[in-house]
């Protein structure tokens, strides 16, 4: 399987996230990243290529040019009013208060953001848009007739708004790769993502819309992160209505009391939509072990993830999301893969 990936991604390397009250060092850092490629170089997965680079036009096919603007020009603003420490929120927009664009640096932040957990640094535009290349690179070889491949994007997108961050990410990597492949000759793409936390950025910029299909599986918002989004009832809007599928399920999920007989659901559902390719949004937070997450699937479980997407039997391009037990993410990751792999067989 051909893996595309870029040691760009270094130059995002956040100190902080506000979490549980206090500040903790941020759990999306590099060493995701490097313990990914280097299990998929000892395991002999095949090629490992650099990306192409795309114009920020790509940029617009889903993310609007004010919020794209201001991820480019953050950093800046920044520095020049509070010097060489990451750039967090101070505040939102949240009920009772007018959404309105502000001027300062400290009010864009909170305008363009859902949380404190997305921190912006010298390096992080070079960083967020490699992911980008990183991502429509991977879309182009499958648009280019290669039946499987691996976008090792960092950071991660699947939380990312048309206009805004969250959640360790800026720019939505599937959802572009979705919007490049449906440019080039795929009437029907699905999005799989079995990311422990749901991707409310990519349902979002899909929910209207009947040719990208978005299934998610993911822990419970009514106890998880991002709380506010990827409930089950949520199907769909206008010409999108039964394009949005939510499975979400409840801390404690294990593979055979409940995240087996999801998994069966979402593949069932892609099956019945006639998908043309498939774009796995793939976090392995759902490991028992993961210092963030609640669920408890083990090592042995995430090949039977890969088998099941096989089962499909459609080009598939894999995107990187989440993942923070750092020592096992490569492991975990090559798991997936090699039982999409062993499934062709």
């Amino acid at each position: 399987m051909l893996t595309i990936y870029s040691d760009r991604h270094r130059r995002h390397h956040g100190r902080y996230e506000f979490m549980d009250g206090e500040f903790h060092p941020l759990s999306e850092k590099p060493e995701r990243a490097d313990h990914i490629v280097s299990a998929v170089r000892e395991r002999g997965f095949g090629e490992i290529r650099e990306p192409d680079a795309y114009s920020d036009e790509w940029l617009g096919q889903i993310h609007s040019p004010d919020y794209v603007a201001f991820l480019r020009t953050a950093w800046d603003a920044w520095r020049e009013v509070h010097g060489e420490i990451d750039a967090l929120p101070l505040n939102w927009p949240a009920r009772h208060l007018r959404n309105i664009r502000p001027t300062s640096i400290d009010g864009l932040l909170g305008y363009y953001s859902i949380d404190a957990a997305t921190p912006i640094m010298a390096g992080t535009w070079e960083a967020i848009t490699s992911s980008v290349d990183v991502a429509l690179t991977g879309a182009a070889t499958i648009a280019a007739g290669e039946a499987r491949a691996f976008s090792l994007c960092r950071p991660p997108g699947h939380h990312a708004t048309a206009d805004s961050m969250g959640g360790y990410c800026y720019f939505n990597n599937a959802a572009l790769a979705a919007q490049y492949l449906r440019t080039h000759g795929f009437g029907r793409v699905a999005i799989v993502d079995v990311d422990y936390h749901h991707g409310n950025g990519t349902q979002t910029i899909f929910e209207a819309r009947s040719d990208v299909l978005f299934v998610s599986i993911h822990a419970d918002p009514f106890q998880e992160y991002p709380f506010f989004l990827g409930h089950a009832e949520e199907t769909g809007i206008g010409a999108g209505e039964g394009y949005n599928l939510n499975l979400p399920l409840r801390w404690g999920t294990g593979w055979d009391d409940g995240y087996a007989r999801a998994l069966d659901t979402a593949c069932s559902r892609v099956a019945e939509y006639g998908a043309d390719a498939v774009i796995v949004s793939l976090g392995v937070d759902t490991y028992e072990d993961d210092p963030i997450s609640r669920f408890r699937l083990q090592q042995s479980d995430f090949p039977l993830i890969g088998r099941a997407l096989r089962g499909l039997d459609r080009p598939t391009l894999f995107v990187m999301e989440g993942g923070y037990a750092v020592e096992a993410v490569g492991q975990n990751v090559c798991s997936v893969l090699e039982g999409f792999e062993q499934g062709a067989a």
